[in-house]
């Protein structure tokens, strides 16, 4: 690989990309769309699409959530990669897709009204409802997130775009559910919807938890610990003062 280049994947590896630079500055969005989508909020670069090289994509979907532009992921492991306009030379890509360093720097932040309360201002709950961005699976959880963790880990880099936040749950009361499954590397199994690509849940050694930032405001949940900080983006900076760990802690 020359500088100029820079390879992507999903988690599986059912979609690898070459990126040729220069990238754009990372934007970070908080709307709704990608906050529902990452099960966090999107970090995207950009590149003109002719400057996109697919190598694999036998397991890319595409998902129309408005008229104006389609969201790209991965059906096998339900990873959030690409998003262009309709009519746009460009095309946005994750991130946290990308395999190595990146060289870039978030730039913008898009949309924060729209944020997940969870990592701007916490507030009082006592359920916790959520659904995917297509409306296929819906559910509540019976109390509120509380302790919600930060997870930098490559298969929550991979499958998110960015980084994962997620609260364990006590119980989960599905109202529609019509989810796909991943096995992961470490034999967590990863709930995502097929349709649209939201994250779910994630399940390991019997335990589930379940993606912040696919529930509507007001969780209850408060992000207070980041881990694996070890293999986080490098565009991406933790906040003074945060709880982190390079390790599951």
């Amino acid at each position: 690989m020359t500088p100029t280049e820079h390879p992507g994947s999903c988690l599986c590896g059912g979609v690898r990309f070459t990126a040729l630079g220069p990238l754009r500055p990372v934007i970070a969005c908080h709307c709704t769309q990608c906050r529902k989508q990452s099960g966090h909020f999107w970090a995207a670069t950009s590149v003109p699409a002719t400057h996109l090289h697919m190598e694999k994509m036998e397991t890319l979907r595409w998902f129309a959530a408005s008229d104006t532009a389609r969201r790209g992921f991965c059906g096998g492991c339900g990873a959030f990669l690409f998003w262009r306009a309709t009519g746009s030379p460009d095309i946005s890509f994750a991130a946290g897709a990308l395999d190595g360093p990146t060289g870039l720097t978030i730039a913008e932040e898009w949309y924060l009204p729209d944020a997940g309360d969870y990592y701007t201002a916490p507030q009082e709950a006592t359920e916790v409802h959520g659904a995917c961005l297509c409306g296929a699976n819906r559910f509540t959880v019976p109390h509120a997130a509380g302790k919600v963790w930060a997870c930098h880990c490559t298969q929550c880099r991979k499958t998110s775009g960015h980084y994962s936040a997620s609260f364990d749950a006590e119980d989960i009361h599905w109202h529609a559910k019509d989810a796909a499954s991943h096995v992961g590397p470490n034999g967590g199994v990863r709930e995502f919807c097929p349709t649209c690509g939201s994250g779910l849940t994630f399940t390991k050694d019997g335990v589930t938890s379940v993606e912040a930032g696919v529930c509507e405001n007001p969780t209850g949940g408060d992000l207070r610990s980041h881990v694996f900080v070890g293999t986080k983006g490098d565009y991406y900076t933790i906040p003074e003062g945060a709880d982190q760990s390079l390790t599951d802690g």
